[in-house]
């Protein structure tokens, strides 16, 4: 069985979500980022950086961080979620680059300068907010053309995307001007493996909040 390390944050959800979309029994582990737990001697032994989720095996022989590695592993280790037909593949890598070094950072230090910098920066406000609205609008023009962000497939890009629309309101982001997000996202909203992986991360933060 898979042990999964993590909180309700838009990184940990993707694990979850994958291991729900293909039928894989789990067991989440609350690391409460909240109360800097993911700083602790305990959860550095497993990943050295300090941040979540962490994925490890029944003895922990086998243990690997982050969220992107982990969905990839996953999907190819199930034969589920990154097609092999050279192109879709492609895409979908191409979308997981994208997020990781794109929307991701964007979305974060947006909200970190938002709401959690010491005194205000505008300038680094201005810079992360214009680059994660960009960023978001940049995802609307491809979803504009294709039911999915990799294409006509529903793979791991999904899932890497959904985590930071679905905690939007961090960088204080609407869709209200990406119809084309919106529809995506109500779509991700309405998959069941969606749904619960949410609602066991969520339980999990309010049990150890």
């Amino acid at each position: 069985m898979y042990h999964v390390h993590a909180f309700a944050t838009p990184n940990s959800v993707k694990v979850p979500i994958v291991l729900e979309e293909l039928g894989i029994d789990y067991t989440l582990h609350a690391v409460n980022v909240r109360k800097g737990e993911q700083k602790s001697d305990a959860f550095l032994t497993l990943n050295a950086n300090g941040k979540v989720p962490v994925l490890t095996t029944e003895d922990r022989d086998f243990v690997l961080t982050e969220s992107a590695a982990i969905l990839v592993y996953l999907a190819e280790k199930h034969g589920k979620l990154l097609s092999q037909e050279p192109v879709r593949r492609a895409r979908t890598f191409e979308q997981l680059f994208v997020h990781a070094s794109g929307l991701s950072p964007a979305f974060g230090q947006s909200g970190y300068f938002l709401k959690f910098a010491p005194q205000p920066l505008p300038h680094a406000i201005e810079r992360f907010c214009s680059e994660a609205n960009r960023q978001l609008k940049l995802l609307n023009a491809i979803l504009a053309g294709q039911a999915f962000t990799a294409g006509d497939e529903y793979s791991i890009a999904d899932i890497a995307h959904f985590g930071w629309i679905w905690r939007r309101a961090f960088p204080n982001l609407t869709l209200d001007e990406t119809p084309h997000v919106q529809r995506w996202h109500d779509a991700m909203l309405a998959r069941a493996a969606v749904t619960k992986a949410i609602g066991k991360l969520e339980r999990l933060a309010n049990t150890n909040g």
